[in-house]
């Protein structure tokens, strides 16, 4: 019964490792922790798909994006550096307000994504 129990452990650690690496190893994807309200941060990737940021928590079973932000509306009121090399964003408008952390590289990709909006999408970057 022990052996058939930590058998079914080990099986369920390896499927969750084996999402981890798969979701950060796909393509389009970056490394983006998400923090809603006052809640602590999550770790997750980000991907970019038509005109939305799907954002995928590293922990879970599904492959579905848990959030979907919107690029249409969006606002970018403030950027700053916290810990670990990570800056963090805080975003308002079309969704609830959000604040995303990653790296400056993607930093870098999410605020170009935002400025290449078509021009009748209304968008304000700090």
């Amino acid at each position: 019964m022990v052996a058939t129990v930590s058998v079914f452990v080990l099986l369920l650690a390896a499927l969750v490792v084996l999402r981890g690496v798969t979701l950060a190893r796909s393509r389009g994807s970056v490394p983006c922790r998400l923090r809603m309200g006052d809640h602590g941060w999550q770790s997750g990737v980000a991907r970019y798909a038509d005109g939305e940021l799907h954002w995928i928590p590293l922990m879970g079973i599904r492959l579905k994006p848990r959030h979907a932000i919107a690029r249409r509306g969006l606002i970018v009121s403030s950027r700053r550096e916290i810990d670990g090399g990570l800056y963090a964003v805080d975003c308002s408008g079309s969704t609830r307000d959000i604040s995303l952390a990653m790296s400056a590289d993607a930093l870098t990709g999410f605020l170009a994504w935002l400025e290449s909006a078509p021009p009748s999408a209304y968008l304000d970057v700090a």
